[in-house]
């Protein structure tokens, strides 16, 4: 059937599209990311600057003995240009050391406050740190600084330290530090968020899913329940009137008992096909009952009809099986069961094999064949309505006989194990009455 691998496109279509959109929010996010991770650098780089030049405005203005000399030697005749020397000199006396630099230091402190830092000497052993979950203040235990330290090995890894150095100076050893820090909370939910978008996409996907299925079957069982409805009254009608004929013709002298013998048969077949659809239209009646007669019934009627020589059917069903069932639609199942095992391409000798099993509370029955087997791709496909090997195969024998096993026995129909060349063991499992 056609419609079969249109329906199989469409869903690989758009699980691609699905996996497409998932892959440009990864990459989007991604870009998201890095951008930020530039900036941050660029701001703790901004803050590590910021802490040499305070580093550097502590050290004070070494020359301050040479500046008051030069004050004091100037002339004080009042030349404007020894007094513009004069003002350049107090000028310089007065410059703030350091202290410039506060306000952009505590801004960019405040900007990324949520930066994990860490400041270490030159010996890599740490000297402060912030947001890091560890107290800043007080006494810190051995375990804490363990931790510090750890951290200082995971950031290192992350980005490379930055460096504080100033120079030594009159009265000031020098300074010579580093900035450890690692990515920020922001950076880091970020980070996540794709996945965290993705998974609650994935579950409104997968509800949407199941809820869609949900009212397909729905909507399959009403239609399975409608068709087969109007399929046993339209056939109840010209039914009944050639049963009518049939008697009406044996009253005759002259009529061809043999013949009409065969002709009642066949009627009642179809008034049993009829009965079938009106059971599957509606939920049927189970009665407990052996497996035995339904099954040899159905193998005597294949039998009959078998195709060609060379097919042997044996069946081998103990008679203490008992089942809740309804004999029609059970039937109606073995009936698909063999004739799909029929259409198997076995050569000269085939062989189909019927046998029952029980299993604690369960009853097993087995359809074998030594045909061509049913390829494992196709496994999960065979029980779907329209999906046929056959030309002119509608799809619906399996998918029907699983209906009937599942939903009106409660039971299970499946395909047991089959490979090509090695024929297909089909296996419907039923609760023991």
């Amino acid at each position: 059937m056609k419609f079969f691998p249109t329906t199989v496109n469409m869903k690989l279509g758009l699980i691609v599209f699905a996996v497409i959109i998932a892959l440009a929010s990864l990459l989007y996010a991604n870009g998201l990311v890095n951008r930020l991770r530039d900036r941050e650098r660029a701001g703790m780089e901004i803050w590590a600057g910021a802490r040499e030049e305070v580093a550097r405005g502590a050290v004070g203005n070494p020359y301050l003995k040479e500046f008051y000399a030069l004050g004091s030697n100037l002339d004080t005749d009042g030349d404007p240009e020894t007094d513009r020397l004069r003002a350049a000199l107090s000028w310089a006396l007065r410059m703030p050391s350091g202290e410039h630099t506060n306000f952009f230091f505590s801004l960019i402190s405040e900007y990324y406050q949520d930066v994990p830092a860490i400041i270490a000497d030159s010996a890599n052993e740490p000297i402060t740190w912030r947001n890091l979950g560890i107290s800043e203040e007080g006494p810190v235990s051995a375990a804490d600084s363990a931790r510090v330290r750890r951290r200082i090995a995971q950031m290192a890894e992350v980005y490379p330290p930055l460096s504080i150095v100033v120079a030594p100076g009159d009265g000031f050893a020098g300074l010579n530090q580093r900035v450890y820090y690692d990515e920020s909370t922001l950076i880091r939910e970020l980070r996540i968020f794709p996945y965290v978008q993705l998974l609650f996409v994935g579950l409104l996907i997968m509800v949407g899913y199941l809820g869609f299925s949900y009212v397909r079957r729905n909507e399959q069982s009403s239609l399975w329940a409608g068709m087969a409805r109007e399929a046993a009254h339209q056939l109840g009608t010209p039914l009944s009137s050639l049963l009518g004929w049939n008697e009406l013709m044996r009253q005759r002298g002259d009529a061809d008992q043999e013949v009409l013998d065969e002709m009642a048969r066949d009627l009642k077949r179809l008034t049993r096909v009829t009965q079938r659809f009106n059971d599957i239209g509606s939920m049927p009646r189970l009665t407990a009952q052996p497996l035995a007669p339904s099954i040899a019934s159905t193998a005597d009627y294949i039998r009959r009809r078998m195709p060609r020589s060379g097919v042997t059917l044996e069946v081998d069903v103990p008679d203490d099986l008992v089942a809740p069932l309804n004999a029609e639609l059970f039937e109606w199942v073995i009936e698909n069961l063999l004739k799909n095992a029929l259409d198997a391409t076995c050569g000269d000798e085939c062989l189909i094999r019927l046998t029952g099993s029980a299993q604690g509370k369960w009853i097993h029955v087995d359809c074998v064949d030594n045909g061509n087997g049913i390829d494992r791709r196709h496994r999960k496909d065979i029980f779907r309505p329209g999906y046929s090997t056959k030309k002119r195969g509608w799809g619906l024998g399996l998918s029907l006989a699983k209906r009937i096993i599942k939903d009106y026995h409660g039971g299970s129909l499946v395909l047991l194990h089959s490979a090509p060349g090695q024929g297909a063991t089909f296996r419907i499992e039923l609760p023991r009455a």
